[in-house]
């Protein structure tokens, strides 16, 4: 049995799940809802504030999608209770951003300047060089964080870029001459 998809999800209070007959599951919590269709070889079993994710055979699509909906399942429940967020930092000095409502506006060394539109679902937060994205869908603001950071990669000489504050640059010397 899968590792990940043997752990059971704790319903926290607050927060109200629907699993439909066609394996609709809705949530329902403090920071929103979230609804998603999971595979039908897929079953969940609910035990008070637990629910159970179990398959149907040990065949190997269903054993790779047990550990998959599982996780997708408790990424919705902390998405409408806690939220996501990632946090990106603009490394140099002449790079600039700025916030006009759901637009970041990025000054990072082209020609002209990349605006960036947060989909529905999704919220910016400046703090001069630290861009934050936050929202209930992982997936989503994990996509978006990725978009922005894809504008201008850190490169690996002087590290100058945009990257994740977690995230640390292998940097190259430079040439020797």
């Amino acid at each position: 049995m899968s590792r990940i998809g043997r752990m059971p999800i704790t319903i926290p209070g607050g927060v109200e799940l629907n699993v439909d007959d066609d394996n609709h599951v809705q949530v329902k919590g403090p920071r929103g809802q979230l609804s998603r269709t999971f595979h039908p070889r897929v079953v969940f079993e609910r035990d008070g504030d637990t629910i159970h994710v179990k398959r149907q055979s040990e065949a190997k699509l269903d054993k790779s999608l047990h550990g998959l909906s599982r996780t997708l399942l408790n990424n919705m429940v902390v998405g409408v209770t806690d939220g996501f967020e990632k946090q990106l930092e603009i490394v140099w000095g002449g790079h600039r951003a700025q916030l006009e409502g759901k637009t970041l506006t990025l000054q990072l060394g082209h020609s002209h300047q990349i605006r960036i539109e947060a989909p529905e679902g999704i919220e910016f937060e400046l703090n001069r060089t630290l861009i934050t994205v936050r929202g209930i869908q992982k997936e989503l603001v994990g996509q978006v964080a990725a978009n922005i950071r894809s504008v201008r990669k850190p490169e690996p000489y002087k590290g100058k870029g945009i990257k994740y504050t977690t995230e640390n640059i292998h940097r190259k010397e430079g040439k020797a001459g």
